[in-house]
């Protein structure tokens, strides 16, 4: 259910896996995502187990409209009214605040300064990556007294550079905004490695304290891929800060 979790300086950091749910197939088990086609009382479900195993509250868990784009929300609880913004990053200063993203391949963010206070989750694809998403949520982050030398960043399951193939002119176009994500598939075709390039960005921002699952999504069966199969769930990534009682 948790395949990945990590904690420092009160910061939590976890991404799931694909068990341990409810879904039937092919959202099989552990779905996420509700826009995806799975039966939305299976969803809420998964969610509620994926929280308990967190030990969080699933009503205290801040979920995305994702639209593969850089826009950054700052919350500091639940959405009002179940309206959900589209954006691809979200913020807060709220201890206790969980913070969630869902992918099946892009590249999922979690950032915290636990002495600012401050967490973000970011919705990294091909597309966000190149427009700037995780310098867009980093900046959210200074402008309430966060430090990039002090930003512990943690790199979910995504697929990797050696799968994700794409023509010659999408690599050079997103090589031309990230050149870090220029790459080569195992079989030797034009690729993009996104995760390659979100390390690249946080390294230029000044955060150092990165780590990466290095867990591609397409290559493991233990997580979703939309390359791999289209029609399937979803992986949540959630990052949170102990409340100052705890």
């Amino acid at each position: 259910m948790i395949g990945h979790r990590f904690a420092t300086n009160g910061a939590h950091f976890a991404f799931t896996d694909r068990w341990g749910g409810v879904s039937a197939v092919p959202y099989e088990e552990l779905n996420l995502g509700g826009a995806v086609g799975d039966d939305p009382e299976a969803v809420r479900t998964n969610r509620a187990r994926a929280a308990a195993a967190l030990g969080l509250d699933p009503a205290l868990v801040v979920w995305m409209n994702q639209v593969h784009g850089a826009g950054v929300a700052v919350v500091d609880g639940p959405w009002d009214g179940g309206a959900v913004p589209a954006v691809d990053a979200v913020v807060t200063t709220r201890r206790g605040l969980a913070l969630a993203v869902l992918t099946a391949d892009c590249v999922p963010v979690l950032l915290a300064d636990p002495v600012a206070g401050v967490a973000a989750a970011a919705h990294a694809g091909r597309p966000g990556m190149t427009a700037g998403v995780v310098p867009a949520a980093v900046a959210a982050m200074a402008e309430r007294g966060a430090e990039p030398g002090r930003i512990t960043a943690r790199i979910g399951p995504a697929v990797c550079g050696r799968c994700y193939e794409v023509p010659e002119a999408m690599r050079a176009e997103v090589a031309a905004v990230e050149p870090a994500a220029r790459a080569e598939t195992s079989w030797g075709t034009p690729a993009v490695d996104v995760a390659a390039g979100v390390r690249a960005q946080l390294a230029r921002l000044g955060v150092t304290d990165v780590e990466d699952t290095g867990v591609c999504t397409l290559e493991s069966g233990d997580h979703y891929s939309y390359r791999r199969d289209r029609t399937t769930g979803r992986l949540a990534g959630y990052v949170w800060l102990d409340r100052e009682d705890a």
